[in-house]
């Protein structure tokens, strides 16, 4: 095999399948002496300290920079500019007010995935036992180095990627790597297989993973960045953010809004001089409209849509970290879902318990599950030890037989402990005259030393055929399964693994990691609402295509893909298959990235939830990542957009409602502003046309822009959900927001909205009433309040909903057609707007007309829901 210098790894990383004199000869080290000093800090000044490497970082002039190169934005400051040029300053002052607080909300998100970076850091030990020169001491773990031998014991976080030379009941908590709630038998036998995954590699334990039980030994094959920890860091620090769908299609209204803006704006102001009106005025007019038509209002909708968004998740357990990721969550078409401490509790659990053909109740069996075990209670009283153990314990505890109760009237004796190659554990206790031993392990390690089982009559004769394959159907169901056993002695034998012959048969006992009593009903509703959810898991194939079974993610003889099978697909193959597969086992990180990415490049839109170390890349690339607040670590909080504080997977599903409530209420404001400024700019197009004056004022626009798409169109972010929102599917992800007759409703609005206006000053003019411009901007004022009343639903009518459902816009209309009378009737205002008091006949016949709009969207409203339009 070739080899690197001491400190390096071997080509293709296959430390497990070395002997351990092998690595520790290409390492140069020695596992009784450990390295000299001298060596020590040659490697150190050769291979760096034993760190994570800092997050590449941007200046703060270029995050800054960044969030002015939005198209929107710009379109935003020049209209700004025009507004002052106009002396609007109030207007321009509010414009520039929104550019700055949309900057300074995604420059404090630009610094997320360097708290990620951090978090992981802060998982490595600060401190580990090495033997160096021949002894052992305490020292730094950033500066151990490849070579280094270090002691390992329970409750030490593991300090570097560690090759395992000595183990004694050596287990080691994994999950925070691989996904695996159970602790890991360590032992240092070589293995032979060209792939294992992390979760087998029985003689290797890595950093920032924990040692729960027994002692051990080993010697650093990798530090810092070149640790499976190092790994993921790296992978952090690699993947870009992708855009959010609302971003994305945010840019695309923008950048069309200007040209379209921009260019009527053109027509208009040729329009004017052909006609022979003044250059300055229709130069002022055409700059107005620019203004008017480009909805500034829209950065603040978002803002206000997204943070009460966040404010109502927030009450149901989900905390947002990013804004935008409330409206991400309702364009989720799948869900990758890490098993361990999501869909499952992360706490095993005893789930079967069997005795036989004729079952006994059997106060021998949960006996042994209480003694023979090494679980204890804490002070705080939480249960420690290994997670089988424990389970083992609280089931036994449960059936009445308390542990610690037992322990003194049958007092442990002597021990056979578990080891990796016996997989089983004895211990003896001492039972009035008699000397009891109780052993659990695996059944084809306990059922031989077996010659009869305890039945309703006593005992008799073992069926070990008939055990085995109760065992193996068990293990299928993705239990993990343990054969219990006992032998009676007159007294402890000179040999005690004789206590491990000629036993008698108690039962079996299936111990899982159960699903969340909630994740399949949180399952089957991401499935109503046309999501898909999908498994990934570094666990058994068995185990996860059991739970995925009972939370209704998959068949029971659903295809399990393995992070092995995985990697030997090609990207083109794997995006040929993802969208079927629904559970994936045995995978690494850079399994669940390539999943992900596949989802993304066939353009689905990916949530990713997880609680590990190895699930913190995949969040941070994933369209929206989710993090489990409890049982998470915080480099999995760190790395996501969202965070349920309760760990409970139906809280995604609360979410995903109100993401699609977010974004339904972001397209009511662009179908309102786009019709609304529609209709100013076809009122100013056609008056030429039809041979009218020009119908309105820079300042009438501008007044109009002001109190229309202001407070009403903000007041629309506090819309309720409609109540089809979770029964209807995704959004197509690469819909566009002006989809499903949004267009259509704009033009024929704004076409509506214009030919009221223009009719309202032709009739006026017609019978020689001189307040003709009053009335036709008084029209344009009310018929677009008239219309954001009555586009409060898609499809269901105002009547249906109610009109105080969503109070803050009832209270912005009141105040805005309170000041539009003020406009009118308020004789300091009068000179400013150009405005003259109406008479009651004439704003009768403005409210009239105004209300033509509101019949008219109702009007389309019912056929929508007749399937007549746009179906």
């Amino acid at each position: 095999m070739n080899s690197q210098p001491p400190g390096g790894r071997a080509t293709d990383e296959r430390w497990f399948a070395l002997p351990a004199d092998r690595v520790l000869a290409l390492l140069e080290s020695n596992e009784r002496d450990g390295l000299s000093t001298v060596e020590v800090s040659a490697r150190l000044a050769r291979y760096g300290a034993n760190v994570l490497a800092e997050a590449r970082r941007r200046s703060a002039i270029a995050i800054g920079a960044a969030q002015l190169t939005d198209t929107m934005v710009l379109i935003l400051i020049g209209a700004a500019i025009v507004a002052g040029m106009l002396g609007e300053l109030r207007e321009a002052t509010a414009i520039i007010a929104i550019v700055v607080l949309d900057g300074i909300l995604g420059f404090v998100q630009e610094y997320r995935a360097e708290r990620a970076i951090n978090a992981l850091k802060a998982m490595s030990a600060l401190s580990a036992r090495v033997r160096r020169d021949g002894a052992s001491a305490s020292r730094p773990a950033s500066e151990l180095v490849p070579g280094d031998i270090v002691l390992l014991e329970a409750g030490n976080i593991v300090p570097a990627d560690i090759r395992v030379l000595e183990a004694h009941r050596l287990t080691v908590e994994e999950a925070v790597l691989t996904g695996e709630s159970q602790a890991v038998e360590k032992s240092t036998d070589t293995l032979d297989a060209p792939d294992i995954a992390l979760g087998d590699q029985r003689n290797m334990t890595f950093k920032g993973t924990i040692v729960r039980n027994g002692r051990g030994a080993g010697v650093v094959v990798a530090t810092g960045m070149r640790t499976e920890l190092g790994r993921i860091a790296m992978l952090l620090g690699d993947e870009d953010t992708p855009q959010t769908p609302l971003q994305k299609r945010l840019g695309r209204f923008a950048k069309g809004l200007a040209v379209a803006v921009f260019g009527l704006c053109g027509v208009i102001f040729a329009a004017g001089l052909l006609r022979g009106e003044p250059a300055r005025l229709m130069f002022m007019t055409a700059l107005s409209l620019a203004v008017a038509a480009v909805p500034e209002a829209l950065p603040a909708v978002v803002t206000v849509a997204l943070a009460l968004g966040a404010r109502t998740m927030a009450r149901r357990h989900a905390l947002i970290r990013r804004l935008p990721a409330v409206e991400t969550l309702g364009s989720v078409t799948y869900i990758c879902a890490d098993k361990t401490g999501t869909l499952t509790e992360n706490r095993m659990r005893v789930e079967e318990v069997w005795t036989g053909d004729d079952p006994v109740e059997s106060p021998r069996l949960f006996e042994a599950m209480a003694l023979d075990n090494d679980a204890t209670c804490g002070e705080d009283g939480e249960l420690q030890g290994d997670p089988t153990e424990t389970a083992l314990h609280r089931a036994a505890s449960e059936a009445g037989f308390v542990k610690e109760v037992l322990a003194l009237r049958l007092p442990r004796i002597a021990e056979l402990p578990f080891t990796a190659s016996r997989a089983r554990m004895t211990t003896l206790h001492r039972r009035d005259d008699e000397v009891v031993a109780y052993t659990k392990g695996a059944p084809e390690q306990v059922l031989p030393a077996c010659r009869d089982r305890l039945s309703a009559g006593g005992l008799a004769p073992l069926d070990h055929a008939a055990v085995l394959a109760q065992a193996e159907q068990m293990a299928e169901s993705g239990l993990r399964v343990l054969a219990i056993a006992m032998r009676r002695l007159d007294s402890i034998p000179d040999d005690v693994s004789t206590a491990e012959t000629e036993q008698t048969f108690l039962g079996l006992v299936g111990s899982a990691d159960p699903p969340r009593r909630e994740a399949r009903e949180a399952v089957a509703l991401c499935q109503s609402a046309g999501i898909h959810v999908v498994m990934i898991t570094g666990d058994h194939p068995a185990t996860a295509r059991a739970i995925a079974a009972r939370v209704g993610i998959a068949a029971a003889d659903g295809d399990v893909l393995t992070g092995t099978a995985l990697r030997s697909l090609t990207d083109a193959e794997l995006d040929a298959r993802v969208r079927e597969i629904r559970v994936y086992a045995r995978v690494a990180p850079e399994d669940k990235i390539r999943i992900v990415k596949a989802l993304q490049r066939v353009g689905e839109y990916v949530a990713m939830t997880g609680d590990g170390v190895n699930d913190a890349p995949a969040l941070r690339l994933a369209d929206i990542g989710v993090a489990m607040g409890r049982g998470g670590t915080d480099v999995a909080r760190e790395a996501a957009h969202m965070i349920l504080l309760d760990d409970d997977f139906s809280s995604i599903v609360n979410a995903v409602g109100e993401g699609r409530r977010v974004y339904d209420n972001i397209r009511r404001f662009v179908r309102y502003s786009l019709s609304t400024n529609a209709g100013e700019i076809w009122t100013l197009f056609l008056a030429p046309f039809v041979g009218l004056p020009l119908p309105l004022l820079p300042i009438q626009i501008l007044w109009m822009n002001l109190v229309t798409d202001g407070l009403p169109g903000i007041a629309l972010a506090a819309e309720p959900a409609e109540r089809d929102t979770m029964r209807r599917p995704p959004r197509p992800p690469g819909e566009s927001i002006f989809a499903r007759g949004l267009w259509q409703h704009a033009v024929w609005v704004g076409l509506l909205m214009a030919a009221l206006a223009l009719g309202t000053q032709a009739w006026t003019i017609h019978v020689g009433d001189s307040h003709w411009q009053s009335m036709t901007f008084t029209v344009l004022t009310f018929s677009q309040l008239a219309h954001v009343l009555a586009i409060r639903s898609e499809r269901q009518s105002l009547f249906q909903q109610g009109l105080l459902t969503n109070k803050p816009l009832f209270g912005a209309l009141l105040l805005t057609g309170s000041m539009q009378m003020a406009a009118l009737y308020l004789p300091v205002l009068n000179p400013v707007f150009h405005t003259v008091p109406l008479s009651a006949g004439e704003l009768l016949v403005c409210v009239l007309a105004s209300s033509v709009i509101f019949g008219a969207v109702e009007f389309e409203k019912f056929l929508i829901r007749r399937g007549v339009l746009y179906r």
